[in-house]
């Protein structure tokens, strides 16, 4: 059976306030090519880019499921940390006819889709992403502390047949993935889940991180973002995974490429040099100027010539002293318990016990589950 594994198309959203619904369009249009050559396509979240989507997006990813639907292409998907899952149940029931499978809201039991190939049974299992406190809501078990004993509980509870051949597609932050600067980063990497909860799957589908990347030698993978959304982000393959699943225990993946239809890239150089070379460009561009002296309306004048310029840098004598200086009065990029225990240690004169640890894990925890 050959799956299709999208994630983090994140519609709707903008970068440096340009819309990238054009964008978005495009690449929905490579998606809907590529399913031709699945038997199913499965989303892992974070469709939007906001829990109440603007109506263009929506209607984008309507368009989408409609296209896909007449096309004979069924597609499975869940909802992110970006959605709002009871926006994207609405209407399931309806759409399981049109071969739309969707997650519900998390109330304790997984929506499992089944098919089959020569093979046998291939069971998929939607797993909207959710929080300890979903979990120990839905299950009555206020035991239940992180992120890895909520999705074992989780997992537990979907009572797997190990002899079919399983998928799970999951929105969760995997320890020992590499994370990317455009993603919503949690306090102090809390939500961390460790792979082991996984087992009993044959393939998990993982949306939330936007740089493609896999662990458990192959079998847990992100697809990442199919649109880089970052500048930090220049330079990724960007992609869809085909998944082929064979007899018990046979898998096959191939990165399947998204081509945008505006690169995103960075430029550095002279205002001079930059006047003249890529005249007419249409990438989104980050121009970093070399000179010393400020140029007078720099953007204006270069937008005149990169029209999708984005984003204007100075690297010069004074922004490196700038920088500098920010950089020795900045807290160091730490997790926020690591702070906190030092904070302790300075003035208790003792460290930390691993109780009180804890105790303190769980009350960041908690405070940013009620944030978030």
């Amino acid at each position: 059976m050959r799956l299709l594994h999208l994630s983090d198309l994140h519609l709707g959203k903008r970068i440096y306030e340009m819309s990238m619904l054009d964008e978005q369009r495009a690449m929905l249009d490579q998606a809907l090519e590529m399913a031709r050559g699945a038997d199913v396509t499965v989303i892992a979240g974070d469709i939007y880019d906001r829990q109440v989507p603007s109506a263009e997006a929506v209607a984008l990813f309507d368009d989408f499921l409609s296209r896909m639907s007449a096309q004979g292409s069924p597609v499975a998907l869940i909802s992110g940390n970006h959605d709002s899952a009871e926006r994207i149940a609405f209407g399931a029931r309806l759409m399981d006819q049109s071969g739309v499978y969707v997650s519900g809201v998390y109330d304790g039991s997984v929506r499992r889709v089944e098919l089959a190939d020569a093979c046998g049974p291939v069971h998929i299992y939607l797993l909207p992403f959710i929080k300890p406190a979903h979990v120990r809501a839905a299950l009555g078990n206020e035991e239940i502390e992180g992120y890895t004993p909520a999705l074992r509980a989780a997992v537990a509870a979907m009572d797997i047949d190990l002899s079919a051949r399983n998928v799970l597609v999951a929105h969760q932050f995997v320890t020992g993935a590499a994370r990317s600067e455009s993603e919503e980063i949690s306090v102090g990497g809390l939500d961390n889940v460790d792979a082991e909860v996984f087992d009993g799957f044959d393939y998990v589908a993982l949306g939330h991180l936007h740089a493609a990347q896999s662990l458990c030698g192959g079998r847990v993978r992100y697809s990442g973002a199919p649109l880089c959304y970052a500048f930090s982000e220049c330079g990724e393959r960007k992609t869809a995974l085909l998944v082929e699943l064979g007899p018990k225990g046979a898998l096959d993946v191939t990165g399947l490429p998204f081509v945008p239809l505006h690169p995103m890239r960075r430029v550095r150089g002279s205002f001079a040099q930059l006047l003249a070379p890529e005249a007419g460009t249409q990438d989104y561009l980050q121009i970093t100027l070399t000179d010393e002296d400020d140029v007078p309306d720099a953007v204006g004048k270069l937008r005149a010539v990169y029209p999708n310029l984005l984003e204007l840098r100075y690297d010069n004598a004074r922004t490196r002293a700038a920088a500098a200086d920010f950089s020795r009065m900045a807290v160091a990029k730490r997790a926020p318990l690591e702070m906190f225990e030092e904070l302790y240690l300075l003035q208790n004169g003792a460290p930390m016990s691993d109780e009180q640890r804890r105790l303190a894990a769980g009350m960041m925890e908690k405070i940013w589950e009620e944030e978030a």
